[in-house]
């Protein structure tokens, strides 16, 4: 399966959109309730325009079909989506004393297991490192975790991160030295 990656831009939301909200009900299944799943999709797990407007957050196309997303950032913000009021916190990173954040990944259950991931990965840590930043941390999903320990990243923290209706979703705190 042949890809592209390239930086996504404001004209993308509407598909990333779509490509979150197939990957999060394709890969969830066996790891979250179907109701945590519908849930995370109107809280968490959403565009954060935050990463597009940085120039930050890349996409991967098949065809000019998005199949994959995900980004890094240079801000305090670990994970959600821009909607997600209670966790955003835009201040910027010191590359010198921080952490910058891999942060929202998702590929569709059709293009899965085929590199999309690790590219896009590898093109975040390329701009990470080139950016000053000597870590990376990153809030795993469970479907995740496998994915981003196979690339180096360790972590055993599990954080549970409310979706609605007194529901959560588990994730694993992950870092790795770039």
């Amino acid at each position: 399966m042949t890809f592209e990656i390239r930086k996504a831009d404001a004209s993308d939301i509407s598909d990333i959109s779509a490509l979150i909200a197939e990957s999060v009900r394709g890969h969830g299944k066996g790891y979250y309730s179907d109701e945590k799943i519908e849930l995370s999709i109107g809280s968490v797990f959403g565009v954060d325009t935050e990463l597009i407007a940085d120039d930050t957050y890349f996409v991967a196309q098949i065809n000019k079909r998005i199949v994959g997303c995900g980004g890094w950032s240079k801000r305090r913000t670990l994970y959600g989506a821009s909607v997600y009021e209670s966790n955003r916190d835009s201040a910027l990173l010191d590359p010198v004393t921080d952490t910058a954040k891999i942060r929202a990944f998702f590929v569709h259950p059709d293009a899965a297991r085929q590199g999309i991931g690790r590219a896009i990965l590898a093109a975040c840590e390329a701009e990470i490192r080139a950016s000053g930043f000597s870590s990376a941390e990153m809030m795993a999903t469970l479907p995740g975790v496998l994915l981003y320990a196979a690339c180096g990243y360790s972590g055993d923290e599990s954080v549970t991160v409310p979706v609605g209706n007194d529901l959560s979703v588990e994730c694993v705190r992950m870092t790795k030295m770039i």
